[in-house]
């Protein structure tokens, strides 16, 4: 499982307390023809968001080289949309875990541009190897993510 990589990982965004937050800009490609950007890229946006988090933290998200690799898959999301993003506009991801157990993380996610919320979406995941058995988390790992 997972072991804390300290300064061999190094990751964008910044830490706001415990809150890790990611600029984004939007690209053409992210929107759909009326420069909106499509719904399913939010979704993109928080992956890249919680990747960013671990970075950070010094936590590699898949340990495909373990004896039996593992990594972190979505159990629940559940996404509420508020208000676009546009073409041009400059976004960040706001993420704050809120829950870490032996193989669960749950985490809260908002994309904002400025002050105004545009998504908020309630993240569940879990550690699995790659046959799809559930991993614990080492106990490093779930007390540096501790909330």
């Amino acid at each position: 499982m997972s072991e804390l990589k300290g300064p061999l990982l190094k990751g964008l965004g910044t830490f706001d307390g415990k809150t890790h937050i990611l600029p984004i800009s939007v690209y053409y490609e992210d929107t759909d023809l009326s420069g909106v950007v499509y719904h399913a890229n939010y979704l993109r946006y928080m992956e890249r968001g919680r990747t960013e988090f671990f970075r950070l933290a010094g936590i590699s998200r898949a340990n495909l080289d373990d004896e039996e690799p593992s990594a972190w898959a979505i159990r629940r999301i559940a996404v509420e949309y508020h208000r676009p993003a546009r073409l041009d506009d400059q976004i960040a991801v706001h993420s704050v875990l809120t829950a870490v157990s032996g193989v669960r993380m749950n985490v809260v996610q908002k994309v904002l541009c400025g002050e105004m919320l545009l998504v908020e979406a309630r993240i569940e995941a879990c550690m699995i190897t790659l046959t799809g058995k559930l991993q614990r988390l080492p106990k490093k790992v779930q007390e540096t993510l501790a909330p």
